[in-house]
């Protein structure tokens, strides 16, 4: 147990360090927080093949777990079942080896099923939180996969609560999962980065003398990088602005084909992934950070741009149109109408004062988003549904004291 009466907690991520992304790095610093806070916390993630092992990031200790699952061909059948008990034993070594007295999945995918069904088997109460993978998935797994699906409606209906990071995410799970209620616990940002900045900066670029246009995030269909390079083309060729994307993904290749077909050329920079600090580093040099998102969970890309001061363009569909205010903090556009998406950016380019206007408003804004806060709603979450369990424990080790060393939650 924590200082304070605060439950051991295992954050189970779909994903983290050493990827980037925004559930990495909202796990992260929901771990930093809580441990600052006295509460004892692991992070498991999944094993991509990598084979970690268990490692330590920021004082907090990361295992990287298998998940494998059972696919329909024959060969990939019988590999899941060589595979299977071995994952197993892995997850149950690490709950034997930590004891945590929660299970708070973070982004549902095979980290889940592996997560309710030891949850199940332990009796150790479960809180899922959900990102908005069930439509900002690429690959849409919840829709080719049954068994994803089943797994997502059985964990939201034994988890004792459900948080999403905006109403839209709470929306679909209540739409095609089943879940009832809800609650939001929205995504946050940190002070400015302190620490070096990694991956292609700025400085190394021998950029022009020209507006610098930026998007961040996965290169992939649904987060709309491909509508951005094409409203860029129609703006004032006399601005000629520079589009630079960092992120990386399964389109970088396509956009930059994309780029040279609509007539950027060198105007189109893809600099590849970024860490916390090197995105923060490339905002500031922007004029203008867009996030053109088909749709969109959260994004913390805008929170991220209203700490640097830049302006921000987002888009109105989904979770940004929840918390930014149009005309006040940022622009909100639909990015499929390409034209207006361009002709947001160049009344930017052309409006320094508005610039910051908007910029000033957005660093105001990020103040209400804290991790600290964040993990504030969480901690408060973990003692609301680990007390009971707690009670509950000790009531059946008052009853049955032979029985109270079980592998389940105890009064540790």
């Amino acid at each position: 147990m924590g200082r304070l009466g605060q439950p051991r907690v295992a954050l189970v991520t779909s994903s983290y360090h050493p990827h980037l992304g925004g559930v990495e790095s909202h796990v992260r610093h929901v771990a930093r927080e809580l441990r600052g806070q006295g509460t004892a916390v692991e992070v498991w993630s999944v094993d991509r093949g990598e084979h970690l092992g268990v490692t330590e990031l920021d004082g907090t200790v990361v295992r990287h777990l298998p998940t494998p699952l059972p696919a329909r061909s024959g060969r990939a059948l019988a590999s899941f079942g060589l595979s299977a008990p071995r994952a197993w034993h892995a997850w149950r070594s690490a709950f034997r080896a930590f004891r945590p007295e929660l299970l708070h999945v973070q982004c549902f995918g095979p980290n889940g099923v592996y997560a309710a069904a030891l949850a199940r088997r332990t009796g150790t109460p479960l809180v899922l939180s959900s990102h908005g993978e069930t439509f900002m998935d690429d690959h849409d797994a919840f829709g080719t996969s049954a068994l994803m699906r089943e797994g997502l409606r059985r964990t939201i209906a034994a988890a004792a609560v459900t948080t999403g990071c905006s109403e839209q995410v709470l929306d679909d799970l209540r739409e095609r999962f089943g879940l009832v209620g809800g609650s939001v616990v929205p995504n946050g940002v940190g002070p400015v980065p302190t620490t070096p900045p990694s991956g292609t900066l700025p400085d190394e670029l021998g950029l022009p003398d020209a507006p610098i246009v930026l998007g961040v995030g996965r290169l992939e269909m649904t987060k709309g990088f491909d509508l951005l390079v094409e409203a860029v083309a129609g703006v004032d060729p006399d601005l000629a602005p520079t589009l630079v994307l960092g992120g990386d993904g399964s389109q970088r290749e396509a956009l930059r084909a994309m780029g040279e077909r609509v007539g950027l050329g060198d105007r189109l920079r893809l600099v590849g992934p970024l860490d916390e600090a090197g995105v923060d580093t490339w905002m500031r040099r922007a004029d203008v950070v867009v996030m053109p998102s088909r749709r969109e969970a959260f994004g913390i890309v805008a929170l991220e741009a209203w700490r640097s001061g830049t302006p921000l363009v987002a888009t109105n569909l989904g979770g940004p149109a929840s918390f930014v205010t149009d005309g006040v903090d940022g622009l909100l556009v639909d990015p499929v109408n390409t034209g207006a998406l361009a002709r947001a950016v160049e009344s930017l380019l052309r409006d320094p004062e508005r610039r910051a206007a908007l910029g000033a408003a957005g660093e105001a804004s990020a103040r209400r988003y804290t991790w600290r806060a964040v993990a504030d709603a969480y901690a408060t979450i973990h003692a609301q549904v680990v007390g009971p369990a707690r009670e509950q424990a000790r009531e059946q080790a008052d009853e049955h004291p032979a029985e109270s060393s079980h592998e389940g939650p105890a009064t540790r």
